[in-house]
């Protein structure tokens, strides 16, 4: 429940302890909120992205339903969505990463009910994680366990200086853990990556390797983890570090107490994509032979590992699966939202808290112009201004409540701190799921 003070008057003062900020995977939920006239005036403890994120917040002036660009009612709204995309041969539902758990839900059943396919941003991002993950499998933890007793902390191909800003300060870094007293004393860190980010400033220890050379560098990592002897010549020409440093590193990681790598997009979106990461959490099993290591994706979106969770324990995958065999079909690059409007396939869609117009590819972008889809956001984007219905929403961990989850799998519950006009995704998305039922005569709960 929301931990807040309700003013009797206009005017006055509200505090929301320990509200939720969603704007990054880190979620980080010990922000106090000062709202005054439905309005955040101050967030502290917040990180500068987070301020942005609550201080800068407005709840859009405009319909909360538009059908063609005109004013409609909701349930004109409804309606209209699902004749779209019951209506359609090949219909596509695409985004959820910036929704609460509960609407992602709904989502997902609707895919079910009208035989389409649900795909979540993890397809753009961390898909070829996920892909690794079946593949090879996962040594993991909480970032709690992180804060604790980690003594060797790396990061590879990801910058949380600024994607994530109090990664260090609140659970890698600068912490003081159990078996970490004296914090940043007590850890190492070591920086893996193409160029000298933010980042690089707070490593012990920065490797700066070739681009597009990741799978190299790890598979090497990993030859000196297993006693492999290599060349150092073609070790050096191939991930442009010498050897030694590659030695001294394996060395420090077969030697710590508890060694994690947070991996980055520099890793999952560059050239081998899900061998990368197959690489990497193959050398974080052979590590366990020597100590405790684990590997842990920094998600960005806020609720991206929510929709992967709530698609996989509904459908057995985290993304880009299909229904339209009556069972759910799980194959990147063959049902992956920005691949099959590419290919001209979808001939409907629903985008949920998403902005594919913005940054998909033309092709793409000139497919889903085409079709009529239903656009759910909490503000104007390219997206919802070419939709044939477009729905303005609450914003979640600020207008309303439900759960998301931390780039560590932990559920978090969201504490809003003052409500909105507009419905919430859930709320939309179940009276969409009600008509959809309706017209496919499917009855029950």
């Amino acid at each position: 429940m929301a931990s807040a003070t309700t003013p009797p008057e206009t005017g006055e003062l509200k505090i929301v302890k320990d509200a939720t900020c969603t704007f990054c995977g880190c979620v980080c939920d010990d922000i106090d909120l000062s709202v005054q006239d439905n309005q955040i005036v101050k967030a502290q403890r917040a990180c500068v992205l987070g301020k942005a994120w609550f201080l800068n917040h407005d709840i859009e002036d405009r319909p909360s339903c538009l059908i063609e660009g005109q004013p409609a009612t909701l349930e004109e709204g409804y309606d209209r969505a699902a004749q779209i995309l019951t209506g359609g041969r090949y219909p596509i539902i695409y985004g959820l990463s910036d929704s609460p758990c509960e609407a992602q839900r709904v989502a997902v059943g609707i895919a079910d009910w009208i035989d389409g396919t649900i795909d979540t941003t993890t397809s753009v991002c961390h898909g070829p994680s996920g892909m690794a993950v079946q593949g090879v499998g996962e040594v993991t933890c909480t970032l709690g366990e992180v804060m604790n007793r980690g003594d060797l902390i790396m990061f590879w191909g990801s910058n949380p200086a600024e994607s994530h800003p109090r990664h260090f300060t609140r659970y890698s870094l600068m912490p003081k853990g159990m078996f970490t007293p004296n914090g940043r004393k007590d850890r190492t860190c070591v920086i893996v990556d193409v160029r000298k980010t933010k980042s690089a400033k707070a490593a012990d220890h920065f490797i700066q390797i070739k681009p597009r050379r990741d799978f190299e560098a790890l598979w090497t990592l990993r030859a000196l983890v297993n006693g492999v002897e290599l060349e150092a010549d073609e070790v050096g020409r191939q991930t442009g570090v010498e050897l030694a440093v590659w030695q001294d590193l394996a060395e420090r990681m077969k030697s710590c107490r508890f060694g994690v790598v947070f991996f980055g997009m520099g890793l999952t979106m560059t050239r081998g994509k899900h061998c990368n990461t197959e690489a990497l959490l193959a050398l974080t099993r052979d590590l366990n032979a020597h100590t405790r290591f684990v590997a842990k994706p920094n998600r960005g979106h806020g609720n991206v590992t929510g929709a992967d969770n709530v698609v996989a324990w509904r459908t057995g995958y985290s993304f880009g699966v299909n229904h339209a065999r009556g069972y759910p079909r799980f194959n990147p690059g063959e049902y992956t939202t920005s691949d099959v409007l590419a290919r001209g396939e979808a001939d409907s869609a629903m985008m949920i808290a998403c902005d594919p117009m913005a940054n998909f590819s033309e092709p793409a972008r000139a497919h889903l112009r085409k079709i009529p889809y239903v656009a759910l956001d909490a503000k104007e984007t390219p997206t919802t201004r070419s939709a044939a219905v477009a729905f303005t929403v609450a914003t979640y961990g600020i207008n309303t409540g439900g759960t998301v989850y931390r780039l560590d799998d932990v559920p978090i519950p969201l504490r809003p701190a003052f409500p909105s006009p507009h419905p919430s995704d859930q709320e939309v998305l179940t009276q969409i799921e009600r008509r959809v039922r309706a017209i496919k005569g499917i009855r029950g709960q």
